[in-house]
């Protein structure tokens, strides 16, 4: 009995004790973080490219202001140790890092007695290209878009979610396709293009289209001439590139159709128009983007220099965009072409078939869409009159809501004198172009009806047929969305600038700069993307890189200039070209060609204005020559291409 008492009571002395001690650490642990009791957040890319530069962020979200808190953070390869402070919640972010060993890295955040955990993996650099290059390359050889870009994506994740097949697969139907449509840019895309097929049903079973075709047939009548009306159509709506696709392209198709234009040609013409012209206006909804990165790349230099007047400056050497529209002009009025796009006009203008045998339209209203009854009267009106309505509405809506933004973001005593170029830039054109396809749809429907043309009924059925026809191109946007996640995700294009800005010279910057904003807007499919990354690093080079050489002030004035062109022009070229981009499948689908087909025959063009935009534009200006003496040249070379190279589609 007494041994059973011992025994317990120094069971219990050990409970007691136990306790003790753990109370105790735990009251120690509470005093030695008392001083740092806040929420931490460490931010650091999920996958790291070898050799290539990263930065991590690290913030105390609950801390105030005066508060000072010192950290460090260590990885558990290559000795990397930075130490630092946190200065109330203020984030901060580290220098570059560069890692040179593939595998599994792991960051470790020490801050007091607390520690933030994060793992990561390092890869070649060389495999992030590899995701749009074989969604593009799929795309051209098999001719099937959605499988390509899903395999692109499936190839992405497969690298991120350390090469692992099904997960892969499984991430990219319930992370990379659901963040593509959940984003709310995106979103809205989606919406204005499935209400406009709904505003184009109404109108093409209303007759209005076919009234539209009769009208402009009086005035072109040849495919020169109907290539020209598109081209200028194209210049006319300047203030936006989504608005220029859908509008040009859906409203001139049924007239190049009849004119035999091959559908190929309306699309290249559609979107060769749309981010040249938007790019390059001095109202648009691209200004504000572009002034605000040439801003800040002047600010992070301590420059004071207005970022509008630069702006301007750089207009005559925006090369790509200048050559594309005399390039077009030229190949419609001498009725010329080459390569794929040469095939495909003399299949249009010898058999009448406006695409190829086998090809597959993304959208195609004629071949979808219940066509109106011959006894339906044809009024050019009712078509005119909607998308009239729609130009008016996002012009005044761009200006409305760029008042607003401006309001809010600056205060109404700078909105009173601001600039109308920064009210149109600050506009939410997404926003806009919805509520005026709306619109546009409902003007459509009421002008039927009142006219008995059709009735209530028939209408909504027109308008869902048309919403049906624009399903096919949905998929595909939010599958070239899904890839862009993907390249920003592994850093695809930070590892082409990586490899290509150590070969630069101060002469060569302008040039460099154009190079690299065309590559990285085709492989990642974003125009916006590619400014926001290359400008930071293209200012500060065009800036810095003369003035370090002794180069003349003339000639340094000539490489900054140069090389913010470039970059404004190289972005374009991808917006343009890249099978992945939003505007190039626009164009595909307002038009109603085949994507494939579209890319294929307008690379060959693409790349010949690119070529001499490069060579005959950015080369000499980094020698400051000025763009008065190479935009004619250019522009002679490729008139002269068209000419020797070109062949005749016509006999007239």
């Amino acid at each position: 009995m007494f041994s059973l008492s011992v025994k317990s009571t120094r069971c219990l002395l050990l409970v007691i004790t136990f306790f003790i001690l753990f109370l105790n650490q735990s009251l120690l642990k509470g005093e030695e973080t008392e001083a740092y009791p806040y929420n931490y957040r460490l931010e650091a890319p999920r996958v790291i490219l070898s050799r290539v530069p990263f930065t991590v962020t690290i913030q105390a979200e609950d801390a105030p202001p005066e508060v000072v808190i010192p950290f460090t953070l260590s990885f558990s390869r290559e000795g990397v140790l930075i130490r630092g402070e946190l200065k109330g919640s203020n984030p901060y972010t580290s220098e570059e890092i560069r890692l040179s060993d593939s595998g599994r890295v792991q960051l470790t955040l020490q801050v007091g007695e607390q520690e933030i955990v994060m793992r990561s993996r390092v890869i070649p650099g060389i495999l992030s290209i590899l995701p749009p290059l074989l969604a593009i390359t799929f795309a051209l050889i098999f001719r099937e878009v959605i499988i390509a870009l899903f395999a692109g994506v499936w190839l992405g994740a497969f690298f991120i979610y350390d090469f692992r097949p099904f997960a892969a697969f499984l991430r990219v139907v319930d992370h990379y396709y659901l963040q593509a449509m959940t984003d709310r840019t995106h979103a809205l895309i989606i919406m204005f293009s499935l209400i406009l097929g709904g505003m184009v049903g109404v109108i093409y079973r209303s007759g209005g289209m076919h009234g539209v075709v009769e009208k402009i047939s009086k005035v072109a009548r040849t495919p020169r001439g109907g290539q020209i009306v598109a081209r200028i159509m194209g210049i006319l709506i300047f203030f936006d590139d989504y608005s220029n696709t859908l509008i040009v392209g859906n409203t001139m198709r049924p007239f190049t159709d009849k004119l035999r234009i091959s559908r190929e040609k309306l699309s290249y013409i559609v979107d060769s128009s749309a981010a040249c012209i938007a790019s390059i206006a001095v109202i648009s909804t691209w200004i504000g983007f572009e002034l605000s990165l040439i801003s800040d790349g002047f600010t992070s230099l301590g420059v004071s220099r207005n970022a509008y007047i630069t702006f301007l400056q750089t207009i005559p050497s925006r090369f790509y965009p200048i050559y594309t529209f005399i390039f077009g002009f030229a190949a419609a009025i001498m009725v010329r072409d080459f390569g794929s796009m040469y095939k495909a006009e003399r299949r249009c203008r010898t058999t009448g078939q406006v695409i190829a045998p086998f090809a597959v339209p993304i959208a195609d209203p004629e071949t979808t869409l219940t066509p109106p009854p011959e006894e339906t009267p044809r009024r050019w009106i009712n078509a005119v009159v909607p998308f009239a309505a729609v130009i008016a509405i996002t012009f005044s809506g761009l200006y409305l809501t760029g008042l607003s933004n401006l309001k809010a973001e600056k205060g109404a005593a700078y909105v009173s004198s601001a600039p109308g170029y920064e009210i149109f830039g600050a506009g939410d054109s997404f926003e806009v172009l919805l509520w005026a396809f709306t619109i546009g749809s409902v003007i459509a429907i009421v002008m039927a009806v009142s006219q008995r043309i059709l009735n209530l009924r028939r209408s909504l059925e027109s308008w869902v047929q048309g919403i049906k026809a624009m399903i096919m191109a949905c998929i595909i946007l939010l599958s070239a969305w899904a890839i862009g996640g993907i390249c920003q995700e592994l850093g695809t294009a930070n590892y082409v600038v990586e490899v290509s800005k150590n070969i630069l010279s101060p002469h060569l910057v302008p040039m460099v700069s154009f190079a690299l904003a065309c590559i990285i807007a085709f492989a990642t499919g974003t125009s916006w993307g590619t400014m926001a990354i290359l400008m930071p690093i293209v200012i500060p080079l065009g800036y810095k890189m003369p003035l370090a050489a002794g180069l003349s002030p003339a000639m340094s004035e000539s490489v900054l200039l140069g090389s913010i062109a470039g970059v404004l022009a190289g972005a374009a070229f991808g917006d343009h070209c890249s099978p992945i981009s939003d505007t190039t499948i626009l164009s595909s689908m307002a038009s109603g060609s085949d994507h494939i087909d579209h890319v294929k025959t307008q690379i060959p063009y693409a790349f010949t204005v690119g070529v001499v935009s490069a060579l005959i534009g950015y080369w000499p200006m980094g020698y400051g020559i000025s763009p008065l003496i190479t935009v004619p040249i250019g522009g002679v070379l490729l008139v002269l291409i068209l000419r020797f190279i070109g062949k005749k589609t016509d006999t007239f």
